[in-house]
């Protein structure tokens, strides 16, 4: 036998996807997180899956994961030391940012933790002019004593990020020999290599960030191999990076900031791969967990990628899946605040001591417990069985932090609970399609996640949007995301230049430069030939803008037809983002990206035969449960989702239980079940899956 095994690691479970490449069978499991230390987890899921399979480890053929560690790092400020190398004149760069106040009318608004201890962030005489000449020189001596001052001062990492080094990256790469020479124990960042695009304090920030992860990521993928390596698996572990794809350990260590948001991107285009399966091109992912939830915006099968993010404060130059990440999750505490109002997150309760009804010891109510009290979650088990849960804890903690506090009797309290945290996450679903310029009716809702389907029909309905999707395996999407990703580098370059005929020449050198770079990091990952694939895209404004749009192109070789085509291209979507567009106005091309692809095989899912005439399951028991916008509770039919087969139609109100979530079906929407079982859940009963 051969496996394919994918890992995801969230704040409250880690959940596996295992699929035998022989058989077809795709295997999911969840066991709790270790945040400690999150290889634990792994390891141990791991050897349990194979266990239950009855697998060895030497017939694991493929082992990805996607990793908090980096993400965990930077929010708990459990980086690295370090010191930064900068052009004279420019050390307070960091500090100085855009000089945007973090919130506009909040004088108090903190500024984002600094990264670089104070006195550390050094300077050196040399300058590169905007055209890439050299104005003043490098002074060599000058760096080794800036180096060898790091060094004294035990800095473990160190950035290096001078002016227009993008452009002409001759200083950076000296500057990164002296430290060789000096300092060779030194984790170091060159900008110039890791984000060689202008504006200098993004590309300065995320090669700050890098640095500062650097020696924390390094430490722990290594051990995560080792880990791996010491149960048996032979082969060489992947870890996700934050635009979906995948990336061998090495590269992880090179750039860790990369994997930023790695465990949320795997959803997203697990998601994708489910929309194509169901012919949904506009879907709205909402990824709800233990600890947050994750939303995106996916359009013609392709989830939207963006160049730059913040990330915790500062802004990240690296191309990330396009996610909102909000403090909503089954762990996200619920109390009441210094006015009397009911609040709900981003305060999570995590794995331990987790809900009241976990009974680990919590004593604060969660979304978990409201759930539990409201009849939508199982008062006795979850996770298929394995896990018991107390309904009275639940019911005491929302007593004595809600009610005593509030005047609320125990179902306004729990359903009041509800009502908040959805609204939370309408807001975020707006942020990513209204405020874009997008309809959100015109979207399915694809709920995913531990507790994505729990909230997904009634938080659709706050939204006017009509179907709901649910995917066989929602609770685990995400490690079934790892087994779809392709290895994928994204390159880019700035260079600013009209968009004329007369510059082609120029365009077309970037992006040959970039394809052979491409090429080569390809190469380095084994991927054959045949299975490579490059994409191309431009940023460009009109003139004097600040702001650029990403345009894709046909090709990395560009004529005089596909140039009018990218400019005409770059004109419909100013129009659809901003309300208008310029067609007389001069276009400027600024930056060039190439993404270098290697499509990696994927499992198979074959869809089954529909048997819409088949009986409907018996429910298991029939639960009364308070539904949103309900006075009362209503006797509520619960179903094994096993039970049901693939063409079959179900009317709510119902509950679907499962080992992995629990999907919860208002009155008037109406299941559908298609051949690859996912749920097509619609308001309207006629529709056909």
């Amino acid at each position: 036998m051969s496996y394919m095994i994918g890992v995801d690691v969230g704040g409250t479970f880690t959940d596996f996807s295992v699929f035998n490449q022989e058989t077809g069978e795709l295997f999911n499991y969840k066991d709790s997180s270790t945040p400690a230390d999150p290889s634990r987890a792994i390891v141990k899921g791991v050897q349990d899956v194979l266990e239950i399979k009855t697998a060895r480890a030497v017939e694991v053929s493929y082992l990805a994961h996607g990793t908090t560690v980096g993400t965990n790092a930077l929010i708990e400020k459990k980086g690295c030391r370090l010191g930064l190398i900068t052009t004279k004149g420019f050390k307070d760069l960091m500090e100085i940012g855009t000089q945007r106040r973090p919130s506009l009318y909040n004088l108090r608004a903190k500024k984002p933790y600094p990264l670089i201890p104070s006195g550390l962030n050094c300077t050196v005489t040399e300058r590169i002019r905007y055209d890439g000449s050299i104005e003043t020189p490098l002074d060599e001596e000058e760096t080794r004593q800036v180096v060898r001052y790091l060094k004294e001062q035990k800095v473990q990492a160190i950035a290096v990020c001078t002016l227009f080094s993008f452009i002409n990256p001759v200083h950076e790469e000296r500057i990164g020999e002296i430290i060789e020479e000096e300092f060779p124990e030194a984790y170091v960042t060159l900008s110039s290599r890791l984000a060689p695009e202008f504006r200098e304090f993004s590309r300065m920030s995320t090669t700050v960030m890098n640095s500062y992860l650097g020696p924390v990521m390094k430490k722990y993928v290594n051990n995560f191999r080792e880990s791996i390596a010491g149960i048996g698996i032979g082969v060489e572990p992947y870890v996700t990076q934050s635009n979906g794809s995948i990336i061998s350990i090495r590269e992880t260590i090179d750039c860790p900031i990369k994997t930023a948001l790695s465990g949320p991107s795997a959803g997203v285009i697990a998601a994708s791969f489910i929309g194509k399966q169901c012919g949904a091109d506009k879907v709205i992912t909402f990824d709800m967990g233990g600890t947050s939830a994750d939303i995106s915006l996916i359009e013609n099968y392709t989830p939207q990628v963006s160049n730059e993010r913040m990330v915790e404060g500062y802004p990240a130059r690296i191309p990330m899946i396009n996610i909102i990440t909000i403090g909503a999750g089954g762990g996200s505490i619920a109390g009441i605040d210094e006015g009397g109002a009911l609040k709900v997150g981003p305060r999570s309760a995590g794995a331990t001591p987790g809900p009241a009804c976990y009974m680990r010891g919590g004593e604060n109510p969660c979304v978990t417990d409201a759930n539990i009290v409201l009849g939508k979650l199982n008062q006795k088990k979850i996770l298929g069985g394995r896990m018991d849960v107390d309904i009275n804890l639940a019911k005491k903690a929302i007593k004595e932090k809600i009610c005593d506090k509030s005047g609320l009797d125990e179902k306004r309290a729990a359903n009041g609970i509800i009502t908040v945290v959805n609204s939370n996450m309408v807001r975020a679903i707006r942020s990513v399609s209204v405020e874009k310029g997008y309809d959100v009716r015109e979207f399915s809702l694809m709920a995913f996640g531990g507790a994505g389907p729990l909230h997904a029909c009634e938080v659709a309905k706050d939204l006017g949007m009509h179907e709901v999707i649910i995917p066989p395996h929602p609770g685990t999407l995400c490690s079934l995301g790892l087994l779809l990703a392709d290895t994928k580098f994204d390159l880019s370059r700035t260079f600013v230049v009209t968009g004329a005929p007369e510059n082609l020449e120029e365009v077309n050198r970037q992006f040959a430069a970039m394809t052979e770079q491409g090429t080569g990091l390809l190469d380095k990952e084994g991927v054959p030939a045949e299975r490579r694939v490059f994409l191309y895209s431009i940023d460009m404004r009109y003139q004097r803008q600040n702001f650029e749009i990403n345009i894709p192109v046909a090709s990395g070789i560009m004529t005089e037809d596909s140039l009018r085509a990218a400019i005409r291209d770059f004109h419909a979507e100013h129009k659809r983002s901003y309300g208008y567009c310029k067609e007389e106005a001069v276009v400027q091309f600024v930056s060039y990206r190439v993404s270098a692809i290697g499509i990696i095989d994927k499992p198979e899912l074959a869809a089954r035969e529909l048997t819409p005439d088949a009986p409907l399951p018996e429910p298991m028991e029939i639960r009364r449960v308070l539904f949103q916008n309900h006075e009362d509770y209503v006797d509520t039919p619960v179903y094994s989702r096993n039970d049901l087969k693939p063409g079959q139609v179900l009317a709510g109100p119902c509950i679907l239980e499962q080992m992995d979530t629990t999907i919860v079906v208002p009155t008037e929407w109406t299941i559908h079940v298609d051949g690859y079982e996912n749920l097509l859940i619609s308001d309207d009963p006629d529709k056909e899956a």
